[in-house]
């Protein structure tokens, strides 16, 4: 298929290109970057006034599958993924059973291959069956096609299992994603410990729930060397603890959430105990949520990255001591991001595509996150006029479990372009 992609500004903090430009794109790849390209037979996709960036990366997604495919399909979440405007996801290994040896693997991305919209890059699991107890054959699962290895949604509590995992996966150039919680702090608790969880009535799972494990963590990749990445920090504390690792040299890198940088526990009352607030890492107080906007936009923190996890309405039509953890956010990061981020004044635009784009691809180490001649055609663009009302009815995922009901965002994915291919957009 042959595109002419005409008269968007270009954004890609990789090669340093910020202006008005066309795109000329070949059997996926980028073929020409210039002025007044001529269409030549081409499709063209008219950009005037519309940013085109490349595609984003989302190195935090539950694909649910196997085993939870009520909740979530490949095909749905590869939907979901293409309307959000990204053309890359790493699907986590927490489904059933978990991502724990080759052939889990290479089913996912088998069925990724047949069925999906957009890339799939696989997380595999640090120790088999996610129990926390012996290590995965870490070298056959690289082989197999996993990106980095993580028990997501447990954390390794044995720290001499994790220091083996930092160890042994040094060798293979993955970064291991921590979990970071001290379930024996956190308790039954089901929103952050405060005055908020006070005044709502509820238990309480406090920052130091986080914040002890992440300075574990961070502790044990310094007396190995290994690559330490740390899933949605949530806290203040945590973003001071990887500000200062990363000064001392350490290898750490991290992420935090759109949820995170846009709500505090004090909504979950002002929601009427909507349940779609309730996380892991639960939402945070006001203070929180500056430290982790500030950690952006000063390259404490690296990425931006969705943790999307859809449920089923049973999950979460429930008292809230007893719905789901999770929120389904890959429909709606993108223009969540560009209202309250890049609207707001806490990054720039350029920020917005690095730490969703570029650094993504750079610590997980995908062939992507960038608009250069010869270079994989996977593109976002973006109408940052336009504004519509979050309608979970419209999500491509069946998870509709989203705490932004009825927000109005501005900016907006028009066009997804994976590997040269319109997966959203232009009629489709």
């Amino acid at each position: 298929m042959k595109l002419v992609v005409k008269g968007g500004r270009v954004i890609d903090p990789g090669t340093g290109v910020d202006g008005l430009m066309d795109l000329r794109i070949e059997d996926g790849t980028i073929v020409e970057v210039g002025e007044n390209l001529k269409p030549d037979a081409a499709k063209v996709i008219d950009a005037t006034g519309k940013v085109v960036i490349p595609g984003l990366i989302d190195v935090h997604t539950h694909l649910r599958e196997p085993g939870y495919e009520w909740k979530e399909t490949i095909a749905t979440g590869t939907r979901a993924a293409a309307a959000g405007g990204f053309t890359a996801v790493c699907c986590m290994p927490n489904t059933n059973p978990v991502l724990d040896n080759p052939g889990q693997v290479t089913y996912v991305l088998e069925k990724a291959r047949r069925e999906g919209k957009v890339a799939v890059y696989p997380i595999g699991c640090i120790t088999k069956g996610s129990r926390g107890e012996e290590l995965t054959e870490i070298g056959y699962l690289r082989e197999a096609g996993v990106v980095g290895l993580s028990d997501d949604g447990l954390p390794v509590e044995n720290a001499e299992v994790m220091r083996c995992a930092l160890e042994y996966a040094r060798m293979f150039n993955l970064p291991v994603i921590s979990h970071c919680e001290d379930r024996h702090l956190a308790g039954d608790g089901v929103m952050n410990w405060g005055p908020a969880s006070t005044a709502a009535g509820l238990k309480g799972i406090p920052a130091s729930a986080e914040e002890v494990m992440v300075a574990r963590d961070l502790i044990l990749a310094a007396a190995t060397g290994g690559r330490l990445h740390l899933a949605h920090i949530s806290t203040a504390g945590s973003v001071r603890l990887v500000r200062e690792a990363k000064r001392r040299g350490v290898a750490v890198t991290c992420e935090v959430t759109p949820h995170h940088l846009t709500l505090t526990d004090r909504f979950i009352q002002e929601s009427g105990y909507d349940t779609n607030t309730k996380v892991n890492p639960p939402l945070r107080t006001d203070a929180d949520v500056a430290a982790l906007r500030e950690g952006l936009a000063d390259g404490t923190i690296d990425i931006i990255a969705t943790d999307h996890a859809p449920h089923h309405t049973d999950d979460k039509e429930v008292e809230y001591n007893y719905a789901a953890f999770g929120i389904s956010g890959l429909d709606t990061a993108l223009p969540l991001m560009v209202t309250e981020l890049v609207g707001g004044g806490y990054l720039t635009l350029n920020q917005l595509v690095e730490k969703m784009c570029l650094n993504p691809a750079r610590v997980f180490g995908l062939s992507r996150g960038r608009i250069e001649t010869g270079g994989r055609a996977d593109l976002t663009i973006i109408d940052p006029e336009e504004r519509r009302t979050v309608d979970v009815s419209r999500f491509y995922s069946l998870g509709k479990n989203s705490p932004f009901l009825g927000r109005e965002l501005t900016g907006w994915p028009v066009v997804t372009i994976a590997a040269g291919v319109v997966v959203h957009g232009e009629g489709k």
